[in-house]
């Protein structure tokens, strides 16, 4: 008994079109037509036509459907390659799910960066869009001590900061940067990176600054700006005191060394190496 073109394409749980598309690819070889010139199949172009349906329902794209079913020596690769690409798919699936779950069951944010969870979703809208618009330049190892700062527990200095209106007065915008400057700082102890957009960036420097600038002239109020204009200050005055101290170290050892060098009598006034008391 044989079977019409829709016979065949119903048994194989597929459609006519697609029977014909495989002919048109030489997937399945044309049958032997009736006297009337309709098309006859028999069991072998159905177990065939399964073959291949199985093969693309595994993943296989219809141009190695020939080398699979022949088992020849590139079938284990194009097999090797479709299960890693299934396993990148996985783990991307999972991720989503993992997503979505914190938005489900934390009420975070579905416009935060992933991972990001329930704590940085109260954040004011403009914070949130900064931390987007940082998520688009940092790495993913500068995000993660970004999110990691939003984790903890948020202390009145931060929220005052979040809430800080465009009209605060110069002493209040000096207090606050005055306070968050200490925590900076053991930022930086705690991570170096952060002091450096380059080291900190996965773009090149100049598109990473220009991101971050407009970010925060966009995001932040005028007070807010202000506070982080005498933050800027005031660390960049800790480190000119650092130099300064590390300069005074220097010196000290330097004159040590030397009256060593002169008690020991190793060394001459007329020996000194030129400009080295410059």
């Amino acid at each position: 008994m044989t079977w019409s073109t829709r016979q065949v394409a119903e048994l194989a749980g597929t459609t006519l079109k697609t029977v014909r598309h495989y002919h048109r690819l030489g997937l399945l070889e044309e049958p032997e037509r009736s006297p009337s010139g309709y098309k006859r199949y028999d069991v072998r172009h159905l177990v065939r036509l399964m073959g291949v349906r199985r093969l693309t329902d595994l993943g296989v794209p219809l141009s190695d459907i020939p080398s699979v079913a022949a088992a020849d020596e590139r079938s284990t690769e194009i097999l090797r390659a479709l299960d890693d690409e299934l396993a990148a798919n996985i783990e991307r699936q999972q991720r989503m799910r993992r997503q979505l779950a914190a938005v489900l069951e934390d009420g975070a944010s579905l416009d935060l960066p992933a991972d990001f969870g329930a704590a940085a979703a109260s954040l004011p809208r403009a914070q949130q869009d900064l931390l987007v618009a940082y998520s688009s330049v940092f790495t993913p190892t500068a995000m993660s001590v970004i999110r990691d700062q939003y984790a903890r527990p948020r202390d009145g200095i931060a929220e005052e900061f979040e809430q800080l209106p465009a009209d605060a007065p110069e002493d209040e915008r000096r207090r606050l940067a005055g306070h968050l400057a200490a925590e900076v700082r053991a930022q930086r102890a705690d991570h170096s990176f952060i002091t450096d957009l380059d080291a900190a960036s996965r773009r090149n420097g100049a598109l990473t600054r220009s991101v971050v600038t407009q970010a925060l002239v966009e995001f932040y109020n005028g007070a807010q700006l202000g506070v982080l204009r005498h933050l800027h200050a005031l660390l960049e005055q800790n480190e000119a005191d650092q130099a300064d101290q590390a300069s005074v170290a220097d010196l000290a050892v330097e004159g040590d060394e030397r009256g060593e060098l002169y008690r020991s009598g190793d060394a001459h006034p007329q020996r000194v190496t030129p400009g080295a008391t410059g």
